[in-house]
């Protein structure tokens, strides 16, 4: 069974629907001991960084999760849960203190930058369908497992200790979950293309491929769809960018089998129903 972790911030629904659409079996708890005993966990992505990451050691999920990770279960964050892999997050802290997340990653998630290296401005938060990218900085290599250089080491030197900072965020389930449905894909390919780096599309005749499972069937170029505010820091974690004011993190990964996502994999049509879908194979495999 894949829990489906409920932190009181919004429909959860949509993630739980596309994981059994998917053929998972998926059900949604706020409870340690249920997340605890699951085969494998999702930790959505609704609301501002300190506030989950308060409530969510208020509960016991903080730890409960950090532990199962830790074994080796299948985990996958998504938008928000991707930021809670990291250390730190800014996002509703107070300045200067910055909320402690699950620490099994490196790194700061801070705010995105609302203008490129050239003064352009952009939108922020980033709404809409954009595509994800081969990473620059290892070329698409999924990261060391556990205990081979991946993140663990993160994990095991961090005394990280639940915050207590709470705050609130223009990015949030208002646009996810009962709120204005996103645009359809076919409008908003021009457009958010044009953001892309020059030479970021692999060109016709490429055979770059992600190495990750959590990408089996996904081709460099594909699109997602996107709603944040906040981006997770650049490293050996990275599996996959995207541009929009600069290139970001939009795909992480933590030894085998723990992963991130800053889209909406449940938004995002049959490229996202792929990836829930390649999930709950890693989940069915343990």
């Amino acid at each position: 069974m894949i829990a489906v972790v409920d932190y009181q911030k919004g429909n959860l629904k949509s993630v739980e629907r596309g994981l059994i659409a998917a053929g998972g079996e998926a059900f949604i708890t706020a409870d340690a001991f249920e997340i605890a005993k699951a085969d494998a966990i999702v930790l959505p992505g609704v609301g501002a960084f300190a506030d989950a990451a308060a409530t969510m050691c208020e509960l016991g999920q903080m730890e409960a999760i950090r532990d199962r990770v830790r074994t080796g279960v299948p985990f996958l964050g998504i938008c928000l849960g991707e930021h809670l892999m990291f250390e730190h997050g800014v996002e509703g802290a107070p300045e200067g203190n910055p909320a402690c997340g699950l620490g099994l990653l490196p790194g700061t998630v801070v705010a995105m930058p609302r203008y490129d290296a050239q003064g352009k401005t952009f939108k922020v938060p980033h709404v809409g369908w954009n595509t994800i990218e081969m990473p620059s900085c290892n070329g698409g290599v999924t990261v060391p497992p556990c205990g081979e250089g991946g993140g663990n080491a993160v994990l095991k030197q961090s005394s990280l200790r639940c915050g207590t900072a709470r705050g609130t965020s223009p990015d949030s389930a208002a646009l996810l979950d009962g709120g204005q449905a996103e645009p359809e894909l076919s409008s908003l390919r021009s457009e958010n293309a044009g953001g892309a780096f020059p030479g970021s599309a692999p060109q016709a005749g490429s055979e770059l491929a992600f190495a990750c499972p959590l990408f089996d069937g996904i081709a460099p170029g594909e699109y997602f769809y996107f709603t944040h505010s906040y981006i997770a820091p650049t490293g050996s974690h990275t599996i996959a960018e995207t541009t929009h004011s600069t290139r970001f993190t939009s795909a992480v990964q933590f030894g085998e089998c723990a992963f991130g996502v800053q889209f909406h994999p449940e938004k995002s049509s049959d490229a996202g129903a792929r990836v829930l879908a390649n999930f709950v194979a890693i989940a069915a495999r343990g």
